[in-house]
């Protein structure tokens, strides 16, 4: 499927956030408080970007993980609209907008926290990653 045709598929929000740099509210998003092991994959284009086993619970509202997948599927850009400066983290494949990252994670991890709109994401269960197409992560959830 073409990402024209892909575009056409998002919700209002997933649209809003993905393709004009939206943030969708805090508490009140799908993946905030996710506590399922699976994989989260690019709404638009399903490039695998973070693991549950990765995801901790921050406090912000938000979907937060200590690290991408592969770093290499991760763009980031400085951000200083809203007169913040922050770092902007977008996917590589799809150039969709997922959020920010900040140097206040959990230190033991690498000290980031990669702030992520569940609006960016599909989540996939770990018992469904094989029937989806993404049967080589399996293996993130056996150990």
């Amino acid at each position: 499927m073409e990402k024209q045709e892909r575009l056409r598929q998002l919700t209002p929000m997933q649209y809003q956030v993905t393709q004009l740099n939206g943030t969708e509210p805090p508490f009140q998003n799908e993946y905030w408080n996710n506590q399922r092991e699976g994989l989260y994959v690019d709404v638009v284009s399903g490039e695998p970007l973070f693991s549950s086993r990765d995801q901790y619970d921050a406090g912000c509202g938000w979907p937060s993980f200590t690290r991408p997948l592969n770093p290499q599927s991760i763009v980031e850009r400085a951000d200083r609209s809203h007169g913040m400066r922050r770092t902007e983290v977008r996917s590589e494949g799809a150039d969709s907008h997922l959020g920010h990252v900040f140097n206040d994670g959990p230190r033991e991890a690498g000290g980031l926290r990669y702030c992520i709109n569940s609006a960016s994401l599909r989540f996939i269960p770990k018992e469904d990653l094989e029937r989806e197409g993404y049967g080589a992560y399996i293996q993130l959830f056996t150990r």
